[in-house]
């Protein structure tokens, strides 16, 4: 009974996050770009409802694989036009991103810790999240792949704010070098990887890296 409730939350979750950022795109309080990040952002939260309702790998990774059938789905009949960025092999980041939710959940329920893959998936969402928003709005310094010198120092600013908080929480007992190294290394896998596919090698990564330490 817990596995239904917890698919129906989430699937509520999800769907008033792509409604928000529906309307905020029809209202044009934000632009196209900016809808994508919200949703981005607010749809990592959903590992906190995969934590309090699912206690198996597989319940957890039930959700995550209706959201790759969904966001394909989205990516070829622009369905959710407030996540897509319409047309290109860029536009398969938002399925990438489910395929990482499927990987960690599998991986980190299996063993007993999920904590070390909400690492990975808060980092994507939020370290990644900001720090496009900041480099859309405020990068003025040219760095690399189209990236800026602000919005990869957000990216790390946020990376290390989600390593800390969930050292802080859990009790990993993660030092302060440890958290620093993931996530610098996460901004770097944001910075070099291409075609959307940093939305696997960031949360992946920044996890192994979290696990390899602990």
């Amino acid at each position: 009974m817990q596995t239904l409730i917890g698919i129906i939350v989430s699937n509520v979750f999800v769907l008033v996050c792509i409604g928000i950022s529906t309307l905020f795109e029809k209202k044009k309080w934000m632009s196209g770009e900016g809808t994508r990040k919200f949703v981005h952002i607010a749809v990592s939260n959903w590992w906190f409802i995969a934590m309090y309702y699912f206690d198996t790998a597989i319940t957890a990774a039930i959700v995550p694989v209706m959201f790759v059938i969904v966001n394909y789905y989205s990516y070829k009949k622009q369905l959710f036009t407030s996540i897509e960025r319409g047309g290109g092999v860029k536009d398969l980041g938002t399925v990438y991103y489910a395929i990482a939710l499927v990987v960690l959940s599998l991986w980190s329920f299996d063993m007993g810790r999920p904590e070390i893959g909400g690492i990975g998936i808060l980092i994507m969402g939020y370290a990644d999240g900001f720090a496009a928003v900041v480099g859309t709005k405020f990068g003025k310094t040219p760095l690399i792949h189209g990236k800026s010198v602000e919005g990869t120092l957000t990216a790390v600013i946020m990376a290390t704010v989600v390593v800390m908080g969930f050292n802080a929480v859990y009790g990993l007992g993660l030092s302060g070098a440890q958290m620093i190294i993931i996530a610098i290394s996460a901004t770097l896998f944001e910075l070099f990887t291409p075609l959307g596919l940093d939305n696997l090698t960031v949360p992946i990564g920044s996890s192994l890296i979290a696990y390899a330490f602990l």
